[in-house]
């Protein structure tokens, strides 16, 4: 089925971060409670038609700061050529060189390095070598299942974060500015119009939304590491909440059209 039409309502819950009372949480509801999880290797098209086991990898990753650039070149250094396709091509030029794994984008940002079309740390589909026992995908992926941690530890922001969107609002009350962190789906809209160009997004496409758990839940830890256990444990309550209410609702009314809920279109399309 095509994607679900953009700019649909959602559901939006508020609320005062428990470990700084001066910030607040905004947090989409609709997304969070949806029913989406990565289908990368099981049905994802890839952002770009003619690569599509690239995934969202085509274009390589653009570092949130300095500090995730430094992060993801010491992670790097712990690849070996037996799992990563590129390893070769990553290696210092000179001795005791830096390795070559960082470019600059074309907005003059860093960003993980382009090879064959995308990403550095992409293996590719097929690839065959002497002693080379890696699959393919991404191999800083591959490197967090092997050392047993979550990929948040070995993958630059951009990649653990997506799909979902951190932004930041100010907010004032009388005399007071405070800052709104708002939590969300990092939906086509939200990449500009770049998104625009993509032949095939998951996000709000009904082939995503096929998940045994809802987002707040498969996406713990990264939302975790985005706002903090604190923060997390209040989420989890209000969509823990909003879980059962739709539920119990569903049984008596023994149809699925909600108007107390904005259920994610693409979820509704899912028969989840």
């Amino acid at each position: 089925m095509p994607e679900v039409k953009p700019n649909f309502a959602r559901d939006w819950v508020e609320f005062i971060d428990p470990a700084k009372p001066e910030e607040l949480y905004k947090c989409d509801l609709t997304w969070l409670t949806s029913y989406w999880t990565c289908i990368y290797g099981n049905g994802c098209c890839g952002i770009d038609a003619d690569k599509p086991d690239a995934g969202c990898c085509s274009d390589g990753a653009y570092y949130s700061d300095d500090a995730d650039e430094k992060r993801t070149l010491e992670v790097a250094k712990r690849l070996t050529p037996e799992m990563w396709q590129y390893f070769d091509e990553a290696q210092p030029k000179k001795s005791k060189g830096k390795m070559q794994i960082s470019e600059t984008g074309l907005d003059k940002d860093r960003k993980t390095r382009k090879i064959d079309d995308s990403c550095i740390f992409l293996n590719r589909k097929g690839y065959s070598a002497p002693g080379f026992t890696g699959n393919f995908g991404c191999v800083l992926h591959h490197l967090a299942e092997k050392e047993g941690v979550h990929f948040v530890e070995t993958k630059p922001d951009v990649c653990w974060q997506l799909p979902i969107r951190r932004s930041f609002e100010e907010r004032e009350f009388g005399d007071k500015q405070v800052t709104v962190n708002v939590i969300g789906e990092y939906e086509r809209l939200a990449w500009g119009d770049g998104g625009e160009d993509f032949d095939w997004y998951c996000t709000s496409n009904t082939e995503a939304h096929v998940g045994r758990e809802p987002v707040y839940i498969s996406n713990k830890v990264e939302l975790v590491a985005l706002m903090g256990q604190p923060a997390y444990d209040v989420l989890k309550e209000h969509c823990d909440n909003r879980i059962e209410a739709i539920a119990t609702t569903r049984k008596e009314q023994k149809k699925r059209e909600l108007p107390l809920f904005i259920i994610h279109p693409a979820t509704v399309a899912a028969g989840k």
